[in-house]
C-alpha cells in the first residue's frame, strides 16, 4: 500500500496512492491517519477519488520527531575518514526544516556549503517505548525518502552538528509512505538509492550497506524516548556528499535534486536563495 499526503485549494488530506487516482482517506494528513489504531482497516477502505495531478504536501507534514542517524552507510563512513560506531549517531530536526517533495529548498544566505543527503525513512505507526524486536517490527509503518539538506559550515562549527541540520524549508520528505510488505526486504529493505544534482549522478548505493537496520533503529531510539505515530527516523545517506568530494561541491540556487529510492519513489527539489 502507498499512502500520501496532498494539497487541495483549501487543505492537506491523506490519500491512498493507487495507478490512476488518489483515494480520499477522510483524514487531514497521513500523521492523523496513523494514529488511528486501526489506520491499515482505514487506509484500505474505498472514499473520493482525487486526481493525480493533486500536489503533493510532505508525506508526514509535521513529524512530531524527526530523529535522523549519521555515519550509518559503509561506505559513507569510510568516505569520512571515521571508524565504524559500535551505537548509532544520532541528531534530530524540526518540523520547520520539512518540506514537500517537489518543494524549493532554501538555501541560507548564512551559509556557503548547503549538502545533499539521500535517506531512506522509517515511518513510526504505533507508539511503542523500549521496544523489543517483535515491537519495534510491528511498529513501523512504512518507508520513505528525505534528502536531509546540511548546511556543512554551520554543521561543523561544533561536536554537535543540529545546528547545520535543522534550517527551516530545506528537507523535503516523501512522496510516498510504502509499506514494508509492498517492498523487497520487508522491514530491512534492500532498494537503491540515488542523488543526481543538474542530470549527474552523485549518489548510488544499496541500503543494504546500512550499518544499523531500521528495526534496530526503532528498538534504540525508543529506548531513550516514545515514539509515536508520524514520527519518522531518517536511517543516514550513502557515500557521494558533496562536503567528501575533491574538489567540494554544494548546491547553489538554481540547482535541480532529484533524491530517490527504488520502490518509494523521487524527490525532485529546485534551490532557491534564501
Amino acid at each position: 500500500m502507498k499512502l500520501a499526503t496532498v494539497r487541495t485549494a483549501h487543505e492537506t488530506r491523506a490519500v491512498r496512492v493507487e495507478d490512476d487516482r488518489y483515494v480520499d482517506l477522510g483524514y487531514g494528513d497521513v500523521r492523523e491517519l496513523l494514529e488511528q489504531p486501526d489506520w491499515r482497516t482505514l487506509a484500505a477502505a474505498d472514499g473520493a477519488a482525487l486526481p493525480l495531478e493533486t500536489g503533493l504536501a510532505p508525506v508526514v507534514p509535521a513529524p512530531g520527531k524527526v530523529v535522523c542517524v549519521g555515519l550509518n552507510y559503509r561506505s559513507h563512513i569510510l568516505e569520512m575518514g571515521r571508524p565504524l560506531p559500535e551505537f548509532p549517531t544520532l541528531f534530530a530536526k524540526f518540523a520547520d526544516a520539512i518540506i514537500g517533495p517537489n518543494d524549493d529548498i532554501v538555501a541560507a544566505p548564512e551559509s556557503e556549503c548547503v549538502d545533499w543527503e539521500a535517506e531512506l525513512v522509517v515511518v513510526v505507526g504505533e507508539t511503542v517505548r523500549r521496544a523489543d524486536r517483535a515491537q519495534a517490527t510491528a511498529a513501523i509503518a512504512g518507508f520513505t525518502v528525505m534528502n536531509d539538506v546540511t548546511m556543512r559550515d554551520w554543521q561543523f562549527r561544533t561536536r554537535e552538528w543540529l545546528q547545520g541540520k535543522t534550517f527551516d524549508s530545506t528537507t523535503p520528505l516523501g512522496p510516498v509512505l510504502v509499506t514494508p510488505d509492498e517492498l523487497p526486504g520487508g522491514d530491512a529493505p534492500a532498494l537503491g538509492i540515488s542523488t543526481s544534482v543538474n542530470g549527474e549522478l552523485m549518489q548510488s548505493a544499496q541500503t543494504s550497506d546500512l550499518l544499523f537496520a531500521p528495526v534496530a533503529l526503532v528498538e534504540y531510539v525508543s529506548t531513550m524516548t516514545t515514539l509515536r505515530p508520524g514520527d519518522v527516523i531518517a536511517t543516514g545517506t550513502p557515500a557521494g556528499v558533496g562536503h567528501a568530494r575533491d574538489p567540494q561541491v554544494f548546491l547553489a540556487p538554481g540547482d535541480k535534486v532529484v533524491t530517490e529510492v527504488s520502490g518509494i519513489g523521487r524527490l525532485e527539489n529546485t534551490v532557491v536563495a534564501g
